[in-house]
Formats: structure tokens, C-alpha cells, sequence
């Protein structure tokens, strides 16, 4: 099923935020999913399967460099904006 989210990203702690929300990017990238990057969040749309798997390695990938808050919305009937 194809589904939309919206992921804000807010590494704690650290000047450099930049490098951490990139390379959170580069992990959706790497699922060949739909991305569209804002000032404050990316909104992604793919393959509920794809998605999932893509937003827990973006999680962990975070969450092993520092402190960090994700917050998600996910739709499965509208692009999530």
C-alpha cells in the first residue's frame, strides 16, 4: 500500500544539526522513496514497507550519534503536509 509521512528530525544537544538530518535523508534516498524537504520536515511517500524499514535505519542512524526527537505522521490515504 502506498502511504505518505512527514518526518521532523531534532538532534539535542549539538551545533551541527545539519549533518545528522542529511544523513537521515541519505537513508530514505536509498529506499527509492518520493522525498520532499522543508525548512522544518521531509515529507516521504513510497511503499508502506519501504517506508518503515527506511524510517527505523533513519532512527537508529540518528539515535546512535546523539540525543534526538523524531516526530512522525503517517497517512495511508493522503499526502501528509
Amino acid at each position: 500500500m502506498m502511504s505518505s509521512m512527514e518526518v521532523s528530525l531534532y538532534p539535542l544537544g549539538v551545533e551541527d544539526i545539519g549533518t545528522r538530518i542529511y544523513r537521515c535523508i541519505e537513508i530514505f534516498r536509498k529506499y527509492n522513496l518520493a522525498i520532499t524537504t522543508g525548512a522544518m520536515s521531509t515529507v516521504i511517500t513510497g511503499e508502506s514497507d519501504a517506508l518503515f524499514r527506511a524510517l527505523r535505519e533513519a532512527y537508529d542512524a540518528a539515535a546512535s550519534m546523539d540525543g534526538v526527537v523524531m516526530v512522525v505522521k503517517i497517512s495511508n490515504v493522503c499526502p501528509v503536509t
